[in-house]
């Protein structure tokens, strides 16, 4: 097939999870004999933001990386027609321009020669509703959600006919254990501050915690703001900037423990989706300790990793790990074997074949049996 892919940003992870996670699947399409092919638009906020903050490299690093997968960046005048042009799947990410948006949906429904999917992997459904709202989904064939409670908001607000819960994975390529690096750290956090969605919990559990035991910790991360950059500083904590996707697991390797903050809409509104950092941390043997999430959807086996409920119990649960090798190397060799069972790009990208192949047989009146069969 040749597979067309529409992303705010591939070759930039700068602020931009999905990244990560859409480099591994465009990989694993390629390797199963696909033709594909990237756009993300020239202007992107990721990319322009990736470039100031000194990531030209890292841009050019990305292609090195998957070789034989297409990348192309486009502006207003490219043309849709010929990006199109032979297409037997296309892929467009919610975080694209309302406008490309609807000028896709009203190319397949013209041509109708390719099946046609929307891919969500943000909170938005329940922060802003308003802004999915507004998107034209007609001519879609499906959306692929990040999570089954995500897929079921688009059923109840009939945005879409036909939803598939389609979860992010670790590209176990690039995220794997790397033994030949001893850590150099007690504790290593990757993610970014963001829009105060999860500035409390950081703080509870992850820079207050380090602060009381005096962990020799580093956080790597953008769009932190002053005052978390003090209190990170006065925690005794490193501060690193961004650091590229693909270079995290050095970081990784070089650490001795990690920790899971999910943002504040996740934990609260759209429980079962995890971060992409717990299947990537998982697949590059790190033990993790996790603020509260729920699992509603059991992505991951008990004894993968520790669970706790408030910021004393993540102390309790960072010095069990830093002192018990035997417990931490436990929960880590659990915690690969689950990601490499089930939750991979390989995995997805086999997922997203079968999605395809049963929208193609399915006759028009099919949606209700389909939403339960591959979700």
């Amino acid at each position: 097939m040749k597979c067309v892919l529409f992303y705010h940003a591939f070759s930039s992870c700068w602020n931009n999870g999905n990244a990560h996670f859409l480099r591994g699947v465009a990989r694993e399409l390629h390797a199963l004999g696909h033709d594909v092919l990237v756009y993300e638009p020239a202007d992107g906020w990721s990319r322009l933001n990736a470039i100031r903050d000194g990531g030209s490299e890292s841009l050019r690093e990305v292609t090195e990386l998957i070789p034989g997968v297409s990348v192309r960046s486009y502006n207003a005048a490219f043309d849709l027609d010929s990006a199109l042009d032979g297409a037997d799947l296309v892929l467009v990410h919610e975080w694209n321009e309302p406008d490309l948006i609807k000028r896709i949906g009203r190319h397949r429904i013209a041509n109708g020669r390719y099946t046609l999917l929307f891919h969500d992997t943000h909170h938005r459904a329940v922060t802003a509703p308003e802004d999915l709202a507004r998107f034209d989904l007609s001519g879609y064939d499906a959306v692929l959600a990040f999570g089954e409670v995500l897929r079921q908001i688009y059923l109840g607000f009939g945005w879409a006919n036909r939803a598939f819960t389609w979860h992010e994975a670790a590209d176990t390529a690039l995220y794997r254990p790397m033994p030949e690096l001893k850590p150099e750290r007690d504790l290593v956090w990757i993610g970014n501050w963001g829009d105060d969605e999860r500035s409390a919990e950081l703080r509870e559990y992850l820079i207050d915690p380090v602060a009381a035991l005096g962990l020799d910790a580093v956080i790597f991360g953008v769009r932190y703001p002053e005052d978390a950059l003090n209190a990170i500083g006065k925690a005794g904590i490193a501060y690193g900037g961004w650091l590229p996707a693909h270079r995290a697991p050095e970081a990784f390797a070089k650490s001795r423990v990690t920790v899971h903050v999910p943002r504040g809409p996740y934990a609260r509104s759209l429980p079962g989706i995890p971060t992409i950092r717990m299947f990537e941390a998982m697949a590059c043997g790190i033990p993790i300790v996790s603020a509260p999430w729920d699992d509603i959807e059991a992505l991951f086996p008990e004894e993968t990793y520790l669970r706790v409920t408030k910021g004393n119990d993540m102390q309790s649960a960072l010095r069990l790990l830093l002192t018990d090798r035997e417990t931490a190397q436990g929960l880590a060799a659990n915690a690969r074997k689950a990601v490499l069972a089930r939750h991979t790009c390989a995995h997805r990208a086999q997922q997203l074949l079968e999605i395809v192949a049963a929208l193609r047989a399915a006759p028009p009146n099919a949606s209700t049996r389909l939403e339960g069969a591959l979700a």
